[in-house]
């Protein structure tokens, strides 16, 4: 919106030409998405807290969370606004594959907010249920996968696979592509949902992963650079650097408000959108794979609730003192801040790793 209006005046404003520049824009993008959570928060919380829009903490969790019953919950949705602004805003609106990428983050959202509304409705925590919540996903992250299959049919996107440390191995998925795409995103949602169980973790997990994106996005869309590293060139995925740019803004703004002790949570309509929003752009720039890596924490923690869920299933004995991952270290003694630093350490140390594999390939 602003590049269509304000790069059209670069003929007789000079500085205009600087709208050309995805990296200006980028930049410009990160200010105004933490521009607009900056401003809005407070207002949001306000609203939250009048609308008696609580959070309820389960009752299986670390006993000492239950100090946090009562803060306002369903903070997403200021993620949802600025990502969404500052992405309108920016970017090319003409950029095909930007369509399917908001589309996947509102769907998501979307779910996670019925989830989320159920819970305040019903005063505990318990929204939608796993059955219906897994088929809501399963339909919205169908559409995008069906979507990428066929815009497949312009030329401009593959279908194949992109494996990292072989250069050459690109193995094509064919109608494979659209139950993988599936699991992509639905796993890449449900991965950072678990996260989100203490103060800061999971926005801190998503700036870190979505920084990371936008680097591997801008390199996608630039041919220059992607033949010089060796990984698919996927035209016009410049543009969604955007888009990675306007969630680390979002990200930004939403954790200045979501720090120990938060004073808003994001609740599933933020972590929901926000996982399949990283899940559908390493779907697009063709990295789902290195996915695992530059989102390793996610996997740990999704990883950590299917063993402990698995073992006392069929043992009836627990692996972790308490399921995801970040309550077994919790509860063994460690305060929330060190275990949210920690992780964030180790997230970064995975996102380090995901930018090292470009150079061995």
């Amino acid at each position: 919106m602003l590049y269509a209006l304000l790069y059209s005046l670069r003929d007789h404003v000079g500085p205009m030409r600087l709208f050309r520049y995805i990296t200006f824009r980028g930049a410009l993008a990160i200010l105004i998405a933490l521009g607009i959570s900056l401003l809005f928060g407070p207002m949001l919380i306000r609203a939250l807290q009048r609308l008696n829009l609580r959070q309820y903490i389960r009752e299986e969790g670390p006993k000492g969370h239950q100090v946090k019953a009562g803060t306002p919950t369903m903070g997403g949705l200021l993620i949802l606004a600025a990502l969404t602004c500052s992405s309108l805003l920016c970017i090319r609106l003409e950029t095909p594959l930007f369509w399917p990428l908001l589309f996947s983050t509102l769907a998501f959202g979307g779910i996670g907010f019925a989830d989320d509304f159920l819970k305040m409705k019903r005063r505990r925590n318990l929204g939608l249920s796993a059955k219906q919540k897994f088929m809501l996903q399963i339909a919205a992250a169908t559409a995008v996968a069906v979507f990428l299959y066929r815009y497949q049919a312009t030329g401009q996107y593959d279908t194949s696979l992109t494996v990292p440390f072989f250069k050459e191995l690109h193995p094509q998925l064919g109608l494979w592509f659209i139950p993988f795409a599936v699991v992509v995103i639905v796993g890449a949602s449900n991965a950072v949902n678990l996260t989100d169980g203490l103060d800061g973790l999971a926005i801190g997990s998503t700036l870190i992963a979505a920084s990371t994106y936008a680097i591997l996005t801008y390199a996608a869309g630039n041919t220059v650079i992607a033949g010089y590293l060796g990984i698919p060139y996927v035209k016009d995925t410049g543009e969604l650097t955007i888009f990675a740019a306007s969630l680390v803004g979002a990200s930004l703004g939403f954790l200045w408000f979501n720090a120990h002790p938060a004073q808003v949570f994001m609740g599933d309509v933020g972590s929901l959108a926000i996982g399949a929003a990283i899940g559908t752009l390493a779907l697009i720039i063709k990295e789902e794979i290195l996915l695992v890596v530059v989102g390793g924490l996610f996997v740990l923690e999704a990883i950590s609730v299917i063993l402990q869920v698995a073992s006392y299933k069929s043992r009836k004995k627990r692996i972790f003192r308490c399921a995801p991952l970040h309550h077994h270290f919790e509860l063994g003694g460690w305060a929330e801040t060190q275990v949210v630093v920690r992780f964030w350490i180790v997230a970064i140390l995975f996102a380090l790793m995901g930018l090292a594999t470009l150079k061995i390939r």
